[in-house]
This record gives C-alpha cells, sequence and structure tokens, in this order.
C-alpha cells in the first residue's frame, strides 16, 4: 500500500538509487560519451548512458516497489497499484553531460498521484550531482537538505533584486519565444542565469543560490525531484498553461507574485495569447 513508507523512508530508499546511479552516471562520463540518438529536434540528444541509467533505476524500484508506478524520461511509463509513483530523469543536462560540463544531475522524484505535476501530492525528492557528489534531498514536511545541511530560499528585497534562473528548449520557434520573454524580463530583474538542468536550477532556488526559476515547457521528469527540494525549502511554486504549453516557476515568495504576473504578461505578448 501506499501508506506503509513514510516520506522520509522514501527519500532513503530515493537516494540510494540515485547515489548508485550518479556513480553509473559518473563512471560512464569518465570513459567517453557518445550520442546514442536524437529526439525533438537534431540538439535534443540522448546517450547511451541515460538509457542504462534509467534502466538501473527502475530495476531498482521494480525490486523494491513492484506495485508503484514509473514513469522516466527514456523508457516511458508503467503503471501501478499503490497510488504512488516514481518520476525520473536519469541525467538532466544531457547536453552538458555530453560536453563534459558538471551541470548535471540524477533526479528522482516520489509523488502521490499521476505523473501531472499539477495534481500530483509531493512525497519525497532527490538530485544527485554526479560530477561533484552533492546531494539534494527532500522529504514531505520534512525540509529539504544540501549534504545533509537545512536548506531556506532567499528573501530578496524587491524584484529588481530578484536573480533568475532559466532554460531553453531544443526548437529553433520555442527557443525564440524564450528569448523574446527574457528580453523584456531581463530589465526588470537583477540578472538571469543559465545552468542547463531544470533539476539543479530546481534546488538552487531552494538553496537561495537563485531566487527564482521560470521556463516554460520543461517536462514531469525535469522538475520532479527538484521540486520538492524547492517546496520543502520554502519557495513557491506556478504553473500555468501559456500558448498550449506550460510554464514554471519555482520563486522565493517575497517576489513569487510579481514575478509570475510580469512573466505572464510577457508571454501574452510574445505568444500572442
Amino acid at each position: 500500500m501506499a501508506s506503509d513508507r513514510t516520506p522520509s523512508q522514501f527519500a532513503d530508499l530515493a537516494e540510494s538509487i540515485a547515489r548508485e546511479a550518479a556513480t553509473l552516471a559518473a563512471r560512464r562520463r569518465s570513459e567517453g560519451v557518445e550520442v546514442a540518438d536524437r529526439k525533438s529536434s537534431i540538439v535534443d540528444v540522448v546517450t547511451a548512458a541515460d538509457r542504462e541509467v534509467e534502466a538501473l533505476i527502475r530495476s531498482r524500484i521494480a525490486e523494491a516497489r513492484p506495485d508503484d508506478a514509473f514513469h522516466g524520461e527514456e523508457s516511458g511509463s508503467a503503471s501501478g497499484g499503490s497510488g504512488i509513483t516514481w518520476v525520473v530523469d536519469p541525467i538532466d543536462g544531457t547536453v552538458n553531460y555530453l560536453y563534459g560540463s558538471a551541470e548535471y544531475g540524477v533526479s528522482i522524484g516520489v509523488v502521490r498521484g499521476t505523473d501531472d505535476p499539477t495534481t500530483w501530492e509531493q512525497v519525497a525528492g532527490v538530485v544527485v550531482a554526479p560530477a561533484t557528489g552533492v546531494v539534494f534531498r527532500a522529504a514531505a514536511g520534512q525540509g529539504a537538505t544540501r549534504d545533509g545541511v537545512p536548506l531556506t530560499v532567499s528573501d530578496p528585497a524587491s524584484l529588481a533584486e530578484t536573480l533568475v534562473a532559466t532554460g531553453f528548449g531544443y526548437t529553433a520557434d520555442r527557443r525564440r519565444e524564450q528569448v523574446s520573454v527574457l528580453a523584456g524580463l531581463i530589465g526588470e530583474v537583477r540578472d538571469i542565469r543559465r545552468g542547463g538542468a531544470a533539476s539543479l536550477d530546481c534546488c538552487a532556488v531552494g538553496a537561495g543560490v537563485v531566487d527564482a526559476y521560470y521556463e516554460r515547457g520543461i517536462n514531469p521528469w525535469d522538475m520532479a525531484g527538484g521540486s520538492v527540494v524547492a517546496h520543502e525549502a520554502g519557495a513557491s511554486i506556478r504553473i500555468w498553461e501559456a500558448g498550449g504549453t506550460r510554464s514554471f516557476l519555482f520563486a522565493s515568495p517575497a517576489v513569487a507574485d510579481e514575478l509570475e504576473a510580469l512573466v505572464r504578461g510577457l508571454e501574452a505578448e510574445v505568444l500572442d495569447v
């Protein structure tokens, strides 16, 4: 049954699996990485390591929790009868991984309900950065930590002093839209940061490394693990539809309302909706 583990126990299991997966991802990176396939565009790549790491994660979850549902970036979904769903990105930031950047993560989110972030109930989330060994962890009602140290979101004094992380999609049209929105945003905030891994951007909000993270068009697996970390550290999470695509905002409560209103207005102008 879904209630046979506490959120902390789910976090324990997710952390154990994520650490093992991170070790495998780092080892494969040291051996050299090749593109195995492309998805939405020529720059939307998947490596053999993505698939191998997800297979490991999926098998470990199935061994420990055979009745749980699964939703992964590379291997798709499997239904379950427990009410619990594991939402997994085996290597978030694949392009960074391909190029040898340290900004990639193994992301595991545990939710009650389906893989829809507008309806699921967060249970636990773990994001491990294999290149550095940093572990972000959160359990519902238990707070969030980075390497065991409690996290708290920042408290910017104004929108003008707000540091915003963002990301870009893989298609040319999506990127042009995103840049047009940022053109209106950058003059209203402190600055913009682009890391290249949504899971780590969410965790950066929780850690106060940035004040907010906004992106249009990310997938559930991109943010499932990191969103629990951000939320448990005190971040406000906003999700809305813009031009038929979901936009996501993870922000310090001090600026969440004002930033959401600004971004929504810019999206409406750019997308003509």
